[in-house]
């Protein structure tokens, strides 16, 4: 199984454009076999995608070539041996207080951001998950 995380900033982000987004990714995922989680908010995307490494790969291409989507970025491409997020089509996380700030963003964090930092970000959301569904 594949999993891939990139970053990118968002195109003229509002309520409207992230139902649809979300709504375009959970019809996909479903019938592809994609799980995953999206973290967005206006000054960047953060999205972790996992399921059949083809399904995953087209995915990801057409979210590169998608123009809601702004200097994406492949952060993690990687073989797993289970999701994180096996419940969830997509995952739609609001932007978290311990993430980075708008100021953060705004000064190359996301960009700067290496593997091990990006796929703990999405460790901490499934646990969060988890341990609130306990």
């Amino acid at each position: 199984m594949l999993q891939l995380i990139y970053t990118s900033r968002s195109f003229g982000f509002d309520d409207a454009i992230l139902a649809g987004i979300l709504l375009d990714a959970r019809r996909c995922n479903v019938r592809d076999g994609i799980t995953g989680s999206l973290v967005c908010r206006q000054d960047v995307y953060l999205q972790l995608l996992e399921g059949p490494a083809e399904a995953v790969e087209a995915c990801f291409a057409r979210i590169a070539q998608d123009d809601r989507h702004l200097d994406v970025q492949l952060k993690v491409k990687r073989q797993v041996e289970s999701r994180l997020f096996p419940e969830w089509a997509m995952r739609h996380d609001p932007a978290r207080s311990w993430m980075w700030s708008a100021s953060d963003v705004e000064n190359g964090a996301a960009v700067r951001a290496t593997p091990d930092e990006v796929i703990a970000i999405f460790e901490r959301i499934a646990l969060d998950h988890a341990e609130a569904a306990s």
